[in-house]
């Protein structure tokens, strides 16, 4: 099922290192063994994350990793992204649903009751976090911890999660062993001097706790 996400999931951020480009940080996330990514882009036009998406589709394709697209519908569909990902103060999921039936659907949440609402939206997965402290994100909120993630997992046990915020090699063990699904890192990969390597060093840091070799 694509909506089964699991290990590393790299969101792209052209702000956080000048001159590394969408693309640059997807192709290097894909080289390293990332099962996902999301091109996020809070300031561009739709015009240039057009582009820039079509090429994001080429990689993916060619190495078999799920595409996602943060917020804009109008990009997800004209690049043919696997899906999109929302916030909660986004299009709602069960509203998303009606226009993109064969997309997957996530959305980014931060509360149990945020999780179920999502669930009964019909959402593919949810975004759990900030787990630990992030600087990508100031409005990021309060951290979860790891028992976040396990209260929500309790909670909405058919739903994949995917944590993020402030999640680097050194804790990613613990963010799989409180149940999340998949892993979802910024900064760990595109501040990293050898963006590959990074992404393998988690990749491989996730597999030793779970067990489970990336596809």
């Amino acid at each position: 099922m694509r909506s089964r996400l699991s290990g590393i999931y790299v969101i792209t951020d052209e702000q956080l290192v000048p001159g590394r480009t969408h693309v640059d940080i997807a192709r290097a996330a894909l080289a390293g063994g990332a099962s996902v990514i999301q091109l996020r882009d809070k300031f561009a036009s739709d015009d240039y994350l057009i582009q820039v998406g079509h090429v994001i589709r080429e990689l993916t394709q060619a190495s078999g990793a799920i595409f996602v697209v943060n917020d804009r519908i109008e990009v997800a569909l004209a690049c043919n992204a696997d899906g999109i990902h929302v916030g909660q103060s986004d299009q709602p999921a069960a509203q998303l649903r009606a226009l993109i039936p064969d997309k997957i659907i996530g959305v980014s949440v931060t509360t149990l009751e945020e999780a179920e609402r999502a669930l009964a939206d019909r959402a593919d997965y949810i975004g759990v976090g900030p787990v630990f402290a992030t600087s990508t994100k100031p409005d990021a909120g309060k951290p979860l911890g790891l028992d976040g993630i396990a209260e929500i997992r309790s909670a909405v046990p058919s739903l994949p999660i995917v944590a993020i915020g402030g999640i680097n090699e050194h804790n990613i063990g613990e963010v799989a062993k409180a149940g999340a699904d998949a892993a979802s890192v910024i900064s760990a990969v595109v501040c990293a001097d050898d963006m590959v390597e990074a992404t393998r060093r988690l990749v491989s840091a996730w597999e030793a706790q779970t067990g489970r070799t990336q596809s």
